[in-house]
């Protein structure tokens, strides 16, 4: 009988040992169940980036107020007495010195369009082959509008249109106002016209030649794009029917 109780009692504490286990086991494994829950937790850092960049569309804003109005105080600053522009394009970079005492007026009103992005996402549309590179009339007919008679004085010619120098065009006497062309060669026989250059490309020069020159003169002497409805049609209509074009990404001051 001793035997049979023992036998009784080792059944018995064997069968409670294995409950308790089984027990502590169910126990983990629901504190496990929990971990995943941290995951969860760090979704709202994406609506933050969300907010941030909405924040940084708004900031845009004001600078394409200050496009639309040409007498405002943000497009009528003093440049620096020389300073950097970096162009970013579809054939490459290309860096402009500009210095103030070339051609004074004419660096102030380049400095203000490039500081508020005047010449990004603009075509060069104007390309002829040993001649020059003509680019700057907006790709937005309602900024374009508003700066097709904001015309500056001219300032005296100091230094000459040779390879790689930047000046304004015009129609004739006080006339410049957002064009500019970049010569290819020596065209000094433009310095008894009038066309003051203020800066010159520095680095690069051989990403301005590279710009598609295939449509040549514009027109009606050309087949190559008609300025008044780059005026009136911006770039919808450059893109639609003069494909190759090459064109600005970015203008900025660098220095």
């Amino acid at each position: 009988m001793k035997m049979y109780r023992s036998l009784f009692q080792i059944f018995v504490l064997t069968s409670l040992a294995v409950f308790f286990l089984a027990a502590g086991c169910s126990q983990n494994t629901g504190g496990s169940s929990e971990s995943p829950q941290p995951t969860e937790k760090a979704k709202p850092a994406e609506e933050t980036i969300e907010e941030v960049e909405s924040v940084e569309e708004i900031k845009e804003e004001p600078i394409k107020e200050a496009l639309l109005n040409p007498d405002g105080p943000a497009m009528n600053q003093e440049a620096p007495a020389e300073y950097r522009v970096k162009f970013e394009t579809s054939k490459g970079d290309f860096v402009l010195k500009v210095t103030r005492d070339w051609s004074p007026k004419g660096a102030d009103r380049f400095y203000n369009l490039v500081k508020n992005g005047f010449y990004d996402e603009i075509r060069f549309f104007r390309i002829i082959s040993g001649f020059m590179a003509q680019f700057g009339i907006n790709g937005d007919p309602k900024i374009s509008a508003k700066w097709s008679d904001a015309n500056i004085e001219d300032d005296p010619v100091k230094e000459s249109n040779t390879r790689g120098r930047i000046s304004f065009a015009m129609s004739g006497p006080n006339t410049r106002t957002t064009q500019v062309f970049i010569n290819f060669g020596n065209n000094s026989r433009l310095d008894g016209s009038g066309f003051s250059s203020f800066g010159e490309v520095i680095e690069g020069m051989e990403v301005v030649d590279s710009f598609y020159s295939g449509y040549g003169e514009g027109a009606p002497g050309g087949r190559g794009p008609n300025q008044g409805r780059i005026q009136s049609e911006g770039n919808a209509y450059l893109t639609q029917e003069f494909p190759e074009l090459d064109y600005i990404k970015t203008a900025r001051i660098i220095q």
